[in-house]
């Protein structure tokens, strides 16, 4: 629990998808500091009890549940609601799937596969991958953000304007989020927490693990924002950064093929290296390989990078 939190949403209070009509499970006062409890992206499908055969059977309409939503008082469209992310309690346990059709190479890998993670949440030492990875932890919420003014129920799924499944390794302790507030109250709500990830979440999941968050939200009045910012309190990959990088590219007219290549050469490039089954090496990049774009003046031919921390294996 959080002894200077103002409220405490519980992890049962949830709701799945968007939807300006859930009502509220607390109204709070610009300025006030939250202790979210917040589920992982399976809501409780996936455990340490689970296995390769419960992939499949995941239910997608019970994918990223969110706590929340929180009414703030005072927020009008037209608003940003300023979210200071403050300090993470993870739970030491985590999961990644590569989950059939689903990610970014799901053409190349069709069959269900699903890594289970033990950490400790008290000194968050880098998790075990095999025998030999060790993954570097950067705890954050991947899906953060309010309700937007359509009516109706959209998907969890997709990112929106107003936030949502942004899922941008970033948005850890100490960052402050701005996100557009389209209805009144904000109607705010957190969940689908990572132990870490990296960026492009490139088959689809990362360090999916259940954690509680302390958030503090404010508004900023008339801001006319269009879609979410936010500021860091420092450099955001020197948990990565202490053995250098391993790195693809992919080149071509179009940056989705090309960050299809560069992924694949590096899922290609560690599996015969370090002896992994293709589909290892490809949930292992997810959860710390950086997709960056490096060029994309010079046409009619745009540089993808992929970035592997050599940390990892060393």
């Amino acid at each position: 629990m959080c002894g200077n939190c103002d409220y405490t949403i519980h992890g049962r209070q949830f709701h799945y998808g968007w939807n300006n009509a859930n009502p509220p499970v607390s109204q709070v006062a610009p300025g006030a500091t939250i202790f979210f409890e917040c589920n992982d992206s399976s809501g409780g499908q996936l455990t340490a009890g689970s296995t390769v055969a419960d992939v499949p059977n995941l239910d997608f309409g019970k994918i990223n549940p969110v706590t929340g939503p929180i009414f703030v008082e005072g927020a009008e469209p037209g608003d940003a609601l300023k979210v200071t992310i403050g300090e993470f309690k993870p739970s030491g346990f985590g999961w990644t799937a590569n989950i059939p059709g689903f990610g970014l190479l799901a053409d190349q890998f069709t069959e269900p596969a699903l890594q289970l993670w033990s950490y400790d949440p008290a000194s968050m030492q880098p998790a075990a991958y095999g025998r030999h990875g060790r993954v570097p932890l950067k705890p954050f919420a991947g899906t953060i953000g309010c309700a937007p003014a359509e009516p109706g129920q959209h998907s969890i799924v997709p990112p929106r304007r107003v936030g949502g499944n942004l899922d941008i390794r970033d948005l850890s302790s100490g960052t402050v989020l701005y996100l557009p507030v389209e209805v009144a109250g904000a109607l705010f709500s957190v969940g689908d927490t990572h132990a870490a990830q990296g960026d492009g979440e490139v088959c689809g999941t990362a360090i999916e693990s259940p954690m509680n968050v302390v958030l503090t939200l404010d508004l900023v009045k008339d801001a006319r924002l269009k879609t979410p910012r936010f500021t860091t309190p420092g450099p955001v990959a020197r948990h990565l950064d202490a053995k250098g990088y391993e790195v693809t590219t992919g080149i071509g007219p179009d940056l989705m093929e090309a960050s299809r290549a560069a992924v694949a050469d590096m899922v290609d490039m560690l599996a015969s290296r370090y002896n992994l089954d293709p589909v290892d090496a490809y949930m292992l990049v997810s959860t710390c390989g950086d997709l960056r774009i490096s060029e994309i003046v010079d046409m009619p031919n745009w540089v993808v990078s992929f970035y592997f921390p050599r940390v990892v294996f060393e």
